[in-house]
């Protein structure tokens, strides 16, 4: 969704991430904050449009960390691909963390099966 979409809603989802296009503004984590604030990750888009526009990076870095201090940061441009191979890294790594930890909730169900027999 975007910005001013309903942040609160449990969607089921295992990780959010907000997109932030810098063409929007720097004053979007304090603005939108309940979207920041549930975020595990702020992805910067468009920063190849950076020399175009006033977009303060660290300023909505700040921001942001003031919404939600744990918040993760990356940078990216869709359309020049910079920043996509840690954001596809992310990605991965959220996947696997998840994939690890359901197959050991599994295996802890398993052993309890087993001690029963």
């Amino acid at each position: 969704g975007n910005l001013v979409c309903p942040a609160a809603f449990d969607l089921g989802e295992a990780m959010r991430v907000v997109i932030l296009s810098v063409t929007e503004g720097d004053d979007k984590p304090l603005k939108y904050p309940d979207m920041f604030a549930g975020a595990h990750l702020m992805l910067l888009n468009k920063i190849d449009l950076l020399p175009y526009v006033d977009f303060d990076v660290e300023r909505c870095i700040e921001y942001a960390r003031r919404i939600n201090p744990g918040i993760q940061i990356l940078a990216l441009s869709a359309r020049t691909g910079d920043g996509m191979v840690p954001w596809l890294e992310w990605l991965r790594d959220q996947r696997n963390a998840l994939l690890n930890a359901r197959i050991a909730q599994l295996e802890a169900q398993m052993a309890a099966l087993k001690a029963q027999i």
